[in-house]
């Protein structure tokens, strides 16, 4: 199902990032609702490998919101921040007496949409 894209909301995406949803959802819940500055900053410091591509695809929204909508980078928030599941690569490990385990290789799509930051 095709998320509905609003007006004001510009969005980036990963797809096929090798890395477990579960594992990114994590990264992804720590800088939904924030400015980018801090969610940059969030990022920077997190010691968890995927939020080098977390950072990717946020410096990749708010470039495509700066250079199709013309919106200033320092005035943008998180809209929305999540991540879907992508296609398993299944694979098998050998075990003992000739059988064989299943290894499933979990793959994610990272989507970003930032927005203005609404002045109260």
């Amino acid at each position: 199902m095709a998320k509905k894209k609003i007006e004001g909301q510009v969005s980036a995406t990963a797809k096929y990032v090798r890395v477990a949803p579960r594992k990114a959802r994590m990264v992804v819940d720590l800088i939904r609702n924030k400015s980018v500055d801090r969610a940059l900053e969030i990022l920077q410091f997190s010691e968890r490998a995927v939020s080098v591509d977390v950072e990717k695809v946020l410096r990749s929204a708010v470039a495509n919101a700066y250079q199709n909508n013309g919106m200033r980078p320092d005035s943008l928030v998180v809209a929305e921040a999540y991540v879907d599941e992508g296609p398993t690569l299944k694979r098998i490990r050998p075990r003992a007496k000739g059988s064989a385990s299943r290894i499933n290789k979990r793959t994610s799509h990272i989507t970003v949409t930032v927005a203005a930051r609404k002045e109260a």
